[in-house]
């Protein structure tokens, strides 16, 4: 059995519809109930729903063979796997934000308020900007406006809630978008079926 993690979410859905046409299809996962695993005995797959940031744990720890993540998740928490393809979704950015009326004069280190610290570290590091990183974990938006922080590194798709909430971009840094990957063990037991996968989802994104 190839075990395979999908995010759940749109982003999964759109994920196992290209295994699907990659020939790797598994009907009950379209049932609508509140199952998380699906298997299809006869062609060898089982899939699972897990949520987007955890996909790459259980690709690392073995318990997925396969899996889908964003480049953030790769790039944030670093983990120990191969990254096989870009498959040319959940297109979006990393950027600074913060309040229309601020501008950064390097006169004083700057507040970062972010849930990627690695990433943000690393942004302002390859810039030589000194920096104060404060972590949240939700709504990180409202760090600028209570004065918690001067700005924000997030992931920016639209840029809705940053202008609903008076806020802009200042720079995109870091472009993103969903990546197949593999535990590293399971790459070498399962190659051959791996590999299928990865030349057919390769051809339809080649083809799209």
């Amino acid at each position: 059995m190839l075990n395979v993690a999908l995010p759940k979410g749109r982003l999964g859905e759109k994920v196992y519809a290209m295994f699907e046409a990659a020939g790797f299809e598994c009907p009950s996962i379209k049932e609508n109930n509140r199952k998380l695993i699906f298997e299809n005995e006869e062609k060898q797959v089982r899939y699972f729903w897990v949520k987007p940031s955890d996909v790459s744990i259980y690709v690392e720890r073995g318990a997925a063979d396969i899996g889908v993540a964003g480049k953030d998740i790769l790039l944030e928490y670093e983990p120990n796997v191969y990254e096989l393809l870009d498959l040319d979704i959940g297109k979006c950015h990393m950027a600074v934000a913060g309040p229309k009326d601020f501008n950064d004069d390097g006169t004083r280190t700057l507040r970062v308020a972010t849930k990627f610290t690695n990433i943000a570290s690393n942004y302002y590091d390859s810039i030589g900007r000194d920096i104060d990183i404060i972590k949240l974990n939700g709504s990180i938006e409202i760090a600028p406006i209570l004065g918690l922080s001067d700005v924000i590194v997030d992931i920016v798709e639209t840029g809705t809630t940053l202008r609903e909430n008076n806020l802009e971009v200042k720079t995109k840094f870091l472009p993103i978008s969903a990546r197949l990957i593999a535990n590293k063990s399971a790459y070498n037991f399962k190659r051959e079926q791996i590999e299928k996968i990865v030349s057919s989802i390769k051809e339809q994104i080649e083809n799209d």
